[in-house]
């Protein structure tokens, strides 16, 4: 729950311009996977991520605006003194919907059966205008949409962040050697 209050949080100075929207990633991807996403606006650029150590992660930056999940699954590995442990943090299913606003995600990749409305692949990046504050430099390939659904999302993801998460059931588990999304 801390994170999920810290990523809030951060969002919300993003928002209102206190917080710059990149930081370094920890140099860990993770996975991220939902049976269904959609949402209203969607734009989309390449970038780099750099962790602490400088390595450069290059990533779709996936700006979703209000997004809709039937679940989510979030998994990221990490060895510690003890072995190997899993994160895993999930929500939604049975328990209801999990939204997000100003959803912005850093892919490595992202699969599943898509549907955009209104798309526009090819766009200047800087031109960006379907999600407020997603562009990109200018020159740079960019894609955006008017509308999307994504149905078997899963994704290796090296930072996520949003506003106003609803994570109705959530369930944080830490365990060694456990069971990540896929």
């Amino acid at each position: 729950m801390p994170a999920v209050l810290a990523v809030g949080v951060m969002a919300s100075m993003m928002g209102e311009g206190a917080l710059a929207a990149s930081f370094a990633v920890s140099g860990t991807s993770f996975q991220v996977a939902s049976g269904k996403l959609s949402s209203q606006g969607l734009s989309s650029y390449v970038q780099t991520d750099r962790s602490a150590d400088g390595r450069g992660h290059p990533v779709a930056l996936l700006g979703i605006g209000d997004a809709r999940l039937s679940d989510i699954c979030q998994a990221a590995e990490a060895e510690t003194p003890v072995g190997k442990v899993v994160f895993k943090l999930t929500a939604g299913g049975k328990a209801g919907e999990v939204t997000a606003s100003s959803l912005i995600i850093d892919a490595e990749d992202l699969v599943g059966d898509a549907r955009f409305g209104t798309a526009e692949i090819g766009r200047d990046a800087s031109t960006l205008d379907q999600v407020p504050g997603v562009q990109g430099e200018a020159g740079k390939f960019g894609l955006q949409a008017g509308d999307i659904e994504v149905a078997g999302v899963k994704s290796h993801a090296w930072s996520a962040t949003g506003g106003n998460f609803r994570l109705k059931g959530l369930s944080i588990d830490v365990s060694l050697d456990g069971k990540k999304c896929f």
